[in-house]
């Protein structure tokens, strides 16, 4: 479907399963259904109706895993199917595994470093996964993200693979008015962030926040602009010159006094 990419696919479900049961009943189907093509476009409508109804009638509700085969891209549905089984917390760690293979930030892995890359995944994630898998989702995402055969992927395209969770930022209103508001929404997102619970950013840390800060601008994401972000933050923030922005820090930034 035009428009409907695995990210979208999955915030959708989450408003028609929202204790993660993992399927819809079938009267839930239609109505799930007409809010999907409604938002994301009506191509393939009809035939993606009579699919969904011939499943529907055969159990009587409906899988996540078959809906997104029926509603979803090949590409699409294959990056959903592996986020599902390797998910991914936040954009700390995804920035810390991402540091690990882009130790010189030229803002590319290769194709060796990939493999090395997902091999790490399953491991911080407890997941066991055979060489010959491995060498299968390494050769799948490499043909969907590396069309013109240079043998790299860039932070964006890392980006896109592993992250379908809505950026941690959008919880928030960024535009309260109120101070106590503002004030309480900033203790949550540090906390978020400071991952190492030291009452400072540093490292991955400062990488995942500046990640989710541009995301919010800008539609893609490359290595050299988040550097480019990160040293500007830096600069500004890190008022005692450490190398981290301290909580207090952060908030002189954003224009808040802490009590």
């Amino acid at each position: 479907m035009d428009g409907l990419d695995a990210a979208l696919f999955l915030q959708t479900w989450q408003q028609f399963d929202a204790d993660d049961k993992g399927y819809v009943e079938a009267t839930d189907l239609d109505s799930f259904l007409q809010h999907t093509l409604k938002t994301f476009g009506k191509q393939r409508g009809e035939d993606t109706r009579e699919d969904v109804r011939r499943l529907r009638s055969s159990q009587g509700r409906l899988q996540i895993e078959e809906l997104a085969a029926i509603l979803l891209s090949e590409e699409e549905n294959f990056l959903f199917v592996f986020r599902r089984e390797t998910p991914l917390d936040d954009s700390v760690k995804f920035m810390r595994i991402w540091r690990n293979y882009d130790a010189e930030s030229s803002g590319f892995i290769s194709a060796a470093e990939l493999k090395g890359f997902l091999q790490d995944l399953f491991l911080q994630h407890r997941c066991s996964v055979t060489p010959r898998k491995l060498e299968e989702y390494t050769v799948t995402m490499m043909k969907i993200f590396d069309p013109n055969g240079d043998g790299r992927l860039d932070l964006n395209d890392m980006a896109r693979i592993l992250s379908l969770k809505e950026n941690f930022l959008l919880k928030f209103k960024m535009d309260a008015c109120s101070l106590d508001d503002r004030t309480r929404d900033f203790e949550k997102i540090f906390a978020h962030y400071d991952v190492s619970e030291t009452g400072a950013l540093e490292g991955p840390e400062v990488d995942g926040f500046v990640k989710d800060m541009m995301e919010l601008v800008k539609p893609s994401l490359r290595g050299a602009d988040l550097d480019h972000f990160r040293t500007a933050l830096l600069g500004h923030c890190d008022l005692n010159q450490d190398g981290k922005i301290q909580k207090n820090e952060l908030a002189l930034c954003l224009g808040l006094k802490l009590g």
